[in-house]
């Protein structure tokens, strides 16, 4: 007995301790020996080293033992975690079973603590659903019912959903506050494991989704650390490999990018995490930026079949693969379905973008002008330069070149200013076309060869062509018909490339080449190759 007494308390003090593998593996010597007290530890420690069954298990034996002395409001809160890591396994069934115990039971005993918990899945449904003010009603009441209960688990979780709820409905300055700040009772150390791995990924998300990548890259870094401190520590991990992936790619990064990617598949792989679709989806956006189409369909698709909505990355996907039309017809869905949403920055930029290349003007104008508006109010720097560059591009595209070119330089600067590497050499090449707009050539081509330079370190094969194409030739004359990714596969028809050659060098496949050429033949009514060359010298394309 004595032994077993001893691996009980040493199963104590190793949980204090954050060495979960140690506090699991001792709870288990343990055995019939533990309280309920120790069961959810067990069950708490099991779930931390990706043990989930096992946790399951555990919860629910505390529960019982809870409910077998008389312990009941401890008994409803084993039964409220059971429900949450079910949740995040995506067993929804068996998580509103537990769900609907823990609601009986506190309302029975009038536990406002417990209650206050147990709004977070309306909150959660108000938020996927697009219902911002709903959310924001809900999040209030839990708010409410927190304040009064003194718990920190109770009180993070308040201010978790209030700031969710406040990033729907588009106050972004007044959520990062919150954000923060329950940050901070987390990084202190006053919220219990579970909760605080919920907290710390929940807030990266969201600033991830709000485009505040400043702060996004030192909770990452925060979140790291917090993870490493913790022996065997497995469910956040993946998350927080994820995020960092996200990090690195905005830094331009990318090799490290996908190596951070790579590692959160493995992770959250076996068994198969919810947080793996988000992980196939941050690789289709480094395939897609490399141009390595395929790549990047397959692993939107994956994710996609994990319930990671592949936007806006799969539109901007396909613009890049030259399908405008498809590329449109998604953005214009998203813009509908987007509307309190936690995406709608990204949509709206990548809308911006796309419906400018499909040639719908008024409708990039309109969705510039909504970021124009989110930026204004948020004060957020990345949120500014994307505002800056869509409703840049829009005055570029629609004739009016010196204010558009105010824009644009912004634009640059603040995504230089955030270390993007990047979005700002994007920037360029559209601070480049002001200025030819403008009669300006020398200044376009100093802006284009920093460009060029730019996407040859990062290895972005998409947009290097592009700039090729650019400074390979003077600006198009009104009459030219044609985009500018039609004039590329002109000039490299003129040049006597095959179709194979041509996908090569833009990066695209033969299929898309072919497209290009029949697009081109029907707009200028021509028939052949050879008469597609002439064309391109007799307009002094080559």
């Amino acid at each position: 007995m004595a032994a077993v007494d001893g691996d009980a308390q040493r199963a104590r003090d190793a949980f204090a301790r954050r060495a979960w593998s140690d506090a699991y593996d001792l709870s288990v010597a343990a055995g019939e020996e533990l309280d309920a007290g120790g069961h959810d530890r067990l069950a708490v420690a099991a779930y931390l080293i990706g043990r989930e069954r096992e946790s399951a298990d555990a919860f629910a034996r505390a529960h019982q033992e809870h409910m077998r002395i008389g312990e009941r409001g401890p008994a409803a809160r084993s039964a409220f975690w059971l429900a949450v890591t079910l949740m995040l396994r995506g067993e929804m069934a068996p998580a509103g079973g537990w769900l609907a115990r823990a609601e009986r039971i506190a309302t029975e005993i009038n536990d406002v603590g417990l209650q206050s918990l147990l709004i977070i899945p309306a909150v959660l449904g108000a938020l996927g659903g697009g219902d911002a003010a709903a959310a924001e009603a809900l999040a209030i009441r839990q708010m409410d019912a927190a304040g009064t209960s003194g718990d920190e688990d109770v009180l993070a979780m308040a201010r978790l959903s209030r700031g969710e709820s406040l990033l729907a409905a588009g106050d972004i300055g007044s959520a990062m506050k919150l954000f923060d700040e329950v940050m901070i009772a987390v990084t202190t150390g006053d919220v219990s494991p579970i909760a605080a791995g919920i907290v710390y990924c929940a807030v990266i998300d969201a600033c991830m989704r709000a485009c505040d990548i400043r702060r996004a890259a030192q909770w990452t870094d925060v979140l790291q650390r917090w993870c490493e401190s913790q022996q065997g520590l497995v469910p956040y991990r993946g998350q927080c490999f994820v995020h960092r992936s996200q990090v690195l790619q905005a830094s331009g990064a990318w090799p490290e990018a996908m190596a951070e990617v790579e590692r959160a598949q493995r992770h959250l792989s076996d068994p198969p995490h919810p947080a793996l679709g988000m992980a196939l989806y941050q690789e289709g956006e480094l395939h897609r930026l490399r141009g390595e189409f395929d790549k990047a369909e397959a692993a939107y698709r994956a994710g996609s079949e994990l319930g990671r909505d592949p936007r806006p990355g799969f539109a901007l996907l396909r613009l890049a693969q030259g399908n405008r039309d498809a590329a449109a017809a998604a953005v214009r869905r998203m813009l509908e379905e987007s509307r309190g949403h936690f995406d709608r920055p990204a949509v709206l930029g990548a809308a911006s973008e796309v419906l400018l290349a499909a040639g719908d003007v008024e409708a990039a104008r309109a969705a510039a002008d909504e970021l124009e508006n989110l930026a204004g109010r948020s004060g957020v720097a990345l949120l500014r330069a994307m505002a800056d560059y869509a409703t840049g591009s829009v005055l570029l595209r629609s004739g009016e070149p010196a204010p558009a070119l105010t824009g644009l330089r912004r634009a640059c600067t603040g995504w230089r200013d955030l270390g993007m590497t990047y979005d700002s050499a994007r920037a360029r090449v559209r601070v480049a076309l002001a200025c030819r707009a403008l009669g300006d050539e020398d200044t376009a081509v100093l802006e284009l060869d920093g460009a060029r330079a730019a996407f040859e370190s990062l290895g972005a094969g998409p947009d290097l062509a592009v700039v090729g194409g650019l400074l390979g030739s003077p600006p198009l004359s009104p009459e030219v018909p044609l985009t500018d990714r039609e004039c590329e596969v002109l000039r490299l028809v003129a040049a006597g490339k095959t179709n194979r050659d041509i996908a090569a060098t833009l990066v695209i496949s033969e299929h898309t080449v072919a497209r290009h050429l029949q697009n081109m033949f029907l707009k200028l009514g021509l028939s052949s190759r050879a008469a597609a060359t002439a064309y391109a010298y007799e307009h002094g394309l080559v």
